[in-house]
């Protein structure tokens, strides 16, 4: 029984799995972030894409 709340009472990796749910929920928020802006973006390129399609050069 002692080996077993030493092992629970450790710390030992603690800091590892703190840093892989910190990337996680970097890259989860990204992610997200990507995902809302791409609408406006597509929005953008065909209005751009549109007012430049009657121009003519040369």
């Amino acid at each position: 029984m002692k080996k077993l709340r030493l092992y629970i009472a450790s710390d030992d990796g603690a800091v590892t799995v703190d840093w892989v749910v910190l990337c996680a929920a970097i890259v989860g928020m990204a992610a997200l972030i990507a995902a809302a802006m791409e609408d406006g973006a597509l929005g953008a390129a065909q209005a751009i894409a549109a007012y430049m399609s009657n121009w003519s050069f040369g």
